[in-house]
């Protein structure tokens, strides 16, 4: 056959899992990783993240609100999803999906809902007709803003917070362990693979935020604070470290043990995987940003802050390539392999058209950020300028003459 080199078996010939299921690891990894930078704030009191706390929690939100929709599109029928929730089989990992999508989802609009509880009920008090009946119904009956009333919101931050991060990295360190635990397939089974995933979504989070918050800075004529892109590219720096570091572990462990499996995953890679791997993983995706945040990170008071932003938005954009030729070359080319261990089949190309091609994948990460400004006009993210801030007063008016 000619989509096969070596020996195979027939039933090595098709890429089951798609493009949507590259896509499902993708844009929940925003998920987490957006949650990161919210946790850090409310959780741990890191001030420079101020200015990009409610932007990380929207998009956290406005992600994990789609998270669930590559895998229906996957589905030959996808209202069969809700049984994995109504009728959960507890020795499936992929049935607990649905309980940690669940249990996140709740806490996500719980903390949602305290952060912007305060404007919420400001923006029912001020509003008429169907609008203030829209906000009272967010309020959910409760008009306190007393100073005891928003301490208690603060505390349910930060309790939720406190529980959201561990829930946030076990629902993206999930799908690490769904292709983790597949013994058969030698590309996929390593203990590190939950790992990985979980340390690429921090990076790929977090690389977002930084590319988001200098986008909305500018369009909304808001300064772009220095310590806060210095902060988000210096713990985007580290959670990139750590990533390729275990990256390349697993890749050395492998040659080292060079068992029978590591014949083929060597072929893999030097072949099928060349470009996508080598190219724009391993030199364009990691080894570029690694110089470019390690100028950011370690020259930062020789850098103006034009240049600065450049650099941080530069290894962002190529960061997020980098975590998607990741998912790629996990998903796409664990299904390369052959299970005889002596045959490859040919790259995977996606279909333009169809529930599962290019289109569809695009619309699919264009759709958050759609959600995330229709929730900027509901809860805006930038919060109100406090009334008592001199730089945002109106200037005083002349003073009238007097008969």
């Amino acid at each position: 056959m000619p989509e096969i080199s070596g020996y195979a078996f027939p039933n090595d010939v098709h890429v089951h899992w798609s493009l949507m299921i590259v896509m499902y690891p993708y844009i929940t990894g925003f998920v987490a990783g957006a949650f990161i930078v919210t946790a850090l704030y409310h959780l741990f009191g890191k001030k420079e993240f101020e200015p990009v706390a409610r932007l990380a929690l929207a998009t956290s939100f406005c992600f994990m609100a789609i998270a669930t929709f590559p895998l229906n599109l996957h589905l030959g029928h996808a209202e069969r999803a809700f049984n994995v929730v109504v009728t959960p089989h507890f020795s499936s990992a992929m049935a607990g999906f649905g309980l940690l999508y669940s249990g996140y989802f709740v806490i996500l609009l719980l903390e949602v809902w305290f952060v912007y509880r305060r404007e919420i009920i400001e923006t029912a008090r001020r509003s008429r007709g169907v609008k203030r009946v829209f906000y009272a119904a967010l309020a959910l009956g409760t008009y306190d803003t007393s100073p005891e009333a928003l301490e208690i919101d603060h505390r349910a931050v930060k309790l939720l917070s406190a529980f959201g991060l561990p829930a946030a990295c076990m629902l993206h360190g999930y799908v690490g362990f769904i292709f983790g635990g597949i013994k058969a397939n030698p590309w996929w089974s390593t203990p590190l693979m939950p790992v990985i995933f979980l340390l690429s979504a921090a990076v790929s989070g977090i690389a977002l935020l930084v590319l988001l918050y200098q986008v909305t800075a500018k369009l909304g004529r808001r300064p772009i604070e220095r310590e806060t892109v210095q902060a988000m590219a210096r713990w985007l720096w580290f959670f990139l470290i750590l990533t390729v570091t275990l990256e390349l572990l697993e890749i050395v462990l492998l040659a080292y043990e060079n068992s029978d499996a590591w014949h083929i995953i060597s072929q893999l890679l030097t072949t099928r995987l060349e470009f996508s791997f080598i190219s724009v993983q391993m030199i364009g995706g990691s080894l570029v940003p690694f110089i470019l945040l390690a100028i950011v990170v370690t020259m930062n008071a020789y850098l103006h802050d034009r240049v600065r932003n450049t650099l941080a938005s530069v290894a962002s954009l190529l960061l997020l390539v980098q975590v998607f030729s990741m998912r790629w070359n996990v998903v796409i080319g664990g299904q390369l392999l052959s299970k005889s261990f002596r045959g490859l089949r040919s790259g995977y190309q996606p279909s333009l058209f169809g529930r599962e091609g290019v289109i569809v994948a695009i619309a699919l990460f264009v759709l958050p950020f759609v959600l995330l400004w229709v929730f900027d006009r509901v809860l805006p993210i930038e919060p109100a300028a406090a009334p008592s801030d001199p730089r945002h007063e109106p200037a005083a008016e002349p003073a009238r003459r007097t008969a």
